[in-house]
């Protein structure tokens, strides 16, 4: 007689014994598919199953609303009834994704993501503060500057007209701020020329040969083209100045605008000649001095008015010593 129980009235060794034989009657349908092959029917095979053949208690159709589901793949070969609202039902081979887990894993990542930024940071930091020690490290090693000496003048020389009671030339080529400082200036006074000092000085670009006196003030260039006191001597390393008239008192340098770079300039002392060659002409306004100032190599500068007749400005002309 055939059980008409439903489903949910099935103990657990009763279910559990429907599966079994539901599975033993599949895997024997499949053994007799393989030994036959190619014959159009498929045989049955008798096995004497000595579970099948005790008495088993009926068992109606499950209901459609809850099907018996079979995993028959060779992965996994596991059944389970699958119920809704009964995870314990579920198949072996079907796990429960662990959020849980994977929201930890995730934190763990978060974490270990800023710890490395931190120290990224820190490196850094640490990599800056060693580059400003040893940037000022550098600069604490390098010699202190020495100071541009004061050049004595607040006036390039060579101007065309006597100086006032106050040492200006009228007309008064100095600014009204600085005509104060001329006061206060004490002339240096005129060293005895020795034998490295200008004597001489010949420019074959312009027909120039003429003496060279120490001093550049208006009595000295008198005498000659002037050597500025406290410049360097021809041949050393420094700003060697000689300045002369263009227009009165032999008109030493009226030529001067003519020099072109590469023309050469000789000055002769007592001992050698020394010859420099043209690298720059400027002109510039008479109270620009730093024309004067000390340099790291050997340099000539000439010096005079500019234009001619004129003077309102100065001709400079820059020559570098050649070996």
């Amino acid at each position: 007689m055939r059980d008409h129980r439903h489903i949910d009235e099935l103990s657990l060794e009763e279910l559990e014994e429907v599966l079994r034989v539901r599975r033993r009657d599949e895997r024997m349908k499949r053994m007799q598919s393989k030994s036959q092959p190619n014959s159009g029917k498929q045989s049955e095979v008798k096995t004497l199953d000595p579970l099948r053949d005790q008495t088993a208690p009926p068992v109606r159709p499950l209901d459609a609303a809850r099907p018996i589901v079979h995993d028959t793949s060779p992965a996994t070969r596991y059944s389970a009834i699958v119920e809704p609202g009964n995870p314990k039902r579920l198949a072996a081979g079907c796990r429960p994704i662990k959020w849980r887990w994977i929201g930890d894993q995730l934190l763990l990542l978060v974490e270990i993501v800023a710890l490395l930024g931190f120290v990224l940071v820190v490196a850094r930091m640490v990599t800056t503060v060693q580059g400003l020690e040893e940037e000022s490290r550098a600069i604490q090693a390098l010699p202190t500057p020495t100071p541009t000496p004061f050049i004595g003048v607040v006036v390039l020389p060579g101007g065309h007209t006597p100086p006032d009671a106050l040492g200006r030339s009228e007309p008064a080529p100095i600014p009204t701020h600085l005509q104060s400082l001329v006061a206060q200036i004490t002339p240096l006074p005129v060293p005895t020329p020795g034998p490295e000092h200008p004597r001489r000085i010949v420019i074959p670009m312009i027909g120039v040969d003429a003496p060279v006196v120490k001093g550049d003030d208006w009595e000295s260039l008198k005498k000659g083209a002037g050597h500025h006191i406290g410049s360097a001597n021809p041949g050393e390393r420094g700003n060697s100045v000689i300045s002369a008239h263009n227009d009165i008192y032999g008109k030493i340098f009226r030529d001067l605008p003519q020099m072109n770079v590469g023309d050469e300039v000789f000055v002769h002392t007592e001992k050698q000649s020394y010859r420099y060659v043209v690298e720059q002409t400027r002109i510039i306004e008479p109270t620009e001095v730093s024309v004067m100032a000390p340099t790291s190599s050997p340099v000539l500068t000439l010096i005079s008015c500019y234009p001619y007749g004129i003077n309102t400005h100065r001709i400079v002309v820059i020559a570098a010593l050649q070996p």
